[in-house]
């Protein structure tokens, strides 16, 4: 196999201190819409691409991103979870070095994230929707965030200065805020003239950070009769027992069946509904709810029952995630940006929407460690290009911050995607990725693990029981069955060993699991419930 290079930095960056705005009209206006537990199998664009994933409701407005710029089939995360995939775009680093490794861990202080190195540049920054860390964000002129997670509906949105509650559906709150501030930013400017951005001044980066389609999956006021005479398919693993992979596989508490609860099916209301909004969920969930209880079901029969719900919820989040996002194309348009402005679609991780008959994320299959990744830059992108390579969330720092003609720090570990971006093939370019969960015993109860994935193979070790996993994804993308014991794949278990190794030497990964093990008592009515027809199931806290 290649060596795995490391982070492609700027040549001849001696001090991030001394960075200088670059030359006039040589730098993008940046939109980055970063949206939560979106899996890449949930957009319609990705499907032709995708091994696993059943035909689900169109995206739109986020095909015809993919269509204008590039999709990126092969983006993975260092870590799928919220804070730690946050924590890796932000330093372009693993979590082991920039202190979130869990949701428990606060960001450690630092210089080095890329908003804080483009507002040093000469960036505008600003930054709405979900923050999920325990430090207070910096490097923003301006920011406005969620308090934890945040609700989906009748947010409180946090700044340095104040918090206010907003009424309405939290995706169009925060869109509405971020386009407020992108008028501000355009006025500012002064109209037409030469320089930066169109219009002339400091060119802007704006993060854009939905909680949509974070648990409990709740829809909008223009979604909440989407889908509901429209059965959507199950996935062809729905079914999988666990039997071809590891004892960890068949110990999680994330099944759609058994671990989904009354909050999340919709059996329970939100709490904080005004009452016009309490009125027209009633209405939208009501009459299924009564034909529900009067069916009975339980087995088979219930399971089914509780996917539809959930996915058909899932994907009336996603529709309000994407109206969302042609809102944000469409005011960029309006306000003649939209040719001078790079904009990045990600999420934090993909998830599970029935496959292997799961809910939730955190685990290195496929749909947990895929992420969707689009990149509009227009004069440079090739319109509908699809790019192969594997990248990951680690890399975004320092993409950005080339894109912004800032030198990114020798500490970030990802490498920057504008050569793949200009159509570039560097032959150099990695040839696998490393990936690492540690958040055990917790929610869902998903072991400790690492593995390597490369162009075709992956795996997968779960360090604390000494057991392993090997998929051969060009002949099981489902990743059905490990192939760790065939003799005929011995050389390939040898070879991804030693680049398993190099790795984490490459990584400054420590020897020993840097986070300890961690009391974990759960109420008792957010665990799973015991029996297949059961309501109960791994809570949304801490996600």
């Amino acid at each position: 196999m290649k060596p795995l290079h490391l982070a492609l930095i700027v040549a001849g960056a001696a001090s991030i201190a001394a960075i200088a705005p670059a030359a006039a009209q040589s730098r993008p206006n940046i939109v980055f819409i970063f949206s939560d537990d979106h899996a890449a199998h949930a957009l319609s664009a990705y499907r032709p691409h995708l091994g696993y994933g059943a035909p689900l409701p169109a995206t739109p407005r986020l095909d015809g991103l993919a269509a204008e710029g590039m999709l990126f089939t092969n983006a993975f995360v260092t870590n799928s979870i919220c804070g730690p995939s946050r924590a890796a775009v932000l330093t372009g680093q693993y979590g082991h070095l920039n202190g979130v490794m869990t949701n428990v861990e606060a960001l450690h202080p630092t210089e080095h994230t890329f908003p804080k190195l483009l507002r040093r540049g000469g960036y505008r920054t600003a930054l709405f929707g979900k923050w999920h860390l325990k430090a207070e964000p910096e490097g923003f002129d301006h920011y406005e965030i969620l308090v934890g997670q945040g609700p989906y509906w009748n947010p409180v949105l946090v700044t340095g200065a104040d918090s206010v509650r907003h009424t309405g559906y939290t995706t169009e709150v925060i869109t509405d805020r971020a386009l407020a501030w992108l008028d501000e930013v355009v006025g500012d400017r002064g109209g037409e003239g030469e320089g930066e951005g169109e219009g002339g001044g400091e060119p802007f980066l704006l993060m854009l950070q939905p909680n949509a389609a974070h648990r409990y999956w709740d829809p909008g006021p223009g979604e909440l009769g989407l889908y509901r005479d429209t059965p959507l398919a199950e996935p062809e693993t729905f079914w999988d027992d666990g039997r071809g992979r590891a004892a960890p596989a068949r110990a999680q508490e994330m099944e759609v069946g058994r671990d989904l609860f009354a909050r999340d099916l919709k059996l329970e209301a939100p709490a904080g509904l005004t009452e016009p909004q309490r009125a027209a969920w009633a209405a939208a969930y009501g009459p299924e709810n009564e034909a529900l209880a009067a069916l009975g079901l339980v087995g088979t029969a219930l399971t089914r029952w509780k996917y539809q719900r959930y996915i058909q919820d899932y994907m009336r989040v996603v529709a309000g995630l994407d109206a969302a996002v042609g809102r944000v194309l469409d005011a960029l348009e309006a306000r003649g940006l939209a040719e001078s402005t790079v904009v990045v679609y990600t999420s934090d991780q993909g998830f599970f929407l029935g496959d292997h008959g799961w809910f939730d994320k955190r685990w290195m299959y496929e749909e947990s460690l895929r992420t969707p990744l689009l990149v509009r830059w227009p004069g440079v992108v090739r319109p509908g290009s699809v790019n192969g390579s594997l990248v990951m969330n680690l890399d975004l720092a320092q993409t950005l911050l080339e894109l912004g003609g800032v030198a990114a720090p020798s500490s970030m570990q990802g490498r920057s995607l504008a050569p793949l971006l200009r159509g570039e093939a560097p032959a150099d370019w990695r040839d696998a990725v490393y990936y690492q969960y540690f958040a055990y015993p917790d929610w869902h109860m998903v072991h400790r693990q690492y593995g390597v994935r490369t162009d075709r193979f992956k795996l997968i070790h779960y360090y604390e029981i000494g057991a392993w996993e090997l998929f051969d994804l060009a002949r099981d993308p489902g990743e059905l069955a490990s192939v760790y014991d065939d003799p005929a794949y011995a050389p390939v278990v040898a070879a991804l060993k030693r680049r398993l190794a190099e790795l984490r030497a490459q990584y400054a990964v420590p020897a020993e699991d840097p986070v300890p093990h961690r009391p974990f008592d759960p109420p008792p009515e957010l665990r799973r419930s015991g029996g297949a027809d059961g309501g109960g199931g791994g809570g949304a806290s801490g996600e």
